[in-house]
């Protein structure tokens, strides 16, 4: 799974990435997940990551210096951001911390969630 601290360290955040939309590099992804559709390579916390190939070795990583993992702007701009309850906890679960890009056909998660 792909976690990103979303707090300066030594206090405990973050954000689980379930899916995102491939853009770029579609045909590396498909490599690395060879007989998932391409609406599923990257729904899901677990075929997102084995589409990017994140393992272990990320750990750490600071994902705005790494030259292998990063996060970036393509510049697209978003009309309307979703947002829902969280997916597979108990404790915590009613709480609306999940977000998403609104009509995006690359979300995981009961489709009642993401409309």
């Amino acid at each position: 799974m792909l976690n990103v601290s979303s707090e300066p360290g030594g206090i405990g955040s973050g954000v689980l990435l379930r899916a995102l939309e491939p853009m770029f590099g579609i045909e590396h992804m498909q490599r690395n997940a060879p007989h998932v559709k391409l609406a599923d390579l990257t729904r899901g916390p677990g075929r997102l990551a084995a589409a990017l190939r994140v393992n272990l070795t990320h750990d750490g990583s600071n994902l705005f210096t790494d030259p292998q993992l990063w996060i970036g702007s393509d510049g697209h701009k978003i009309k309307s951001v979703g947002q829902s309850v969280r997916i597979g906890l108990t404790k915590g679960a009613e709480e609306r911390l999940r977000f998403f890009v609104s009509g995006s056909r690359y979300l995981s998660g009961p489709r009642r969630l993401n409309e």
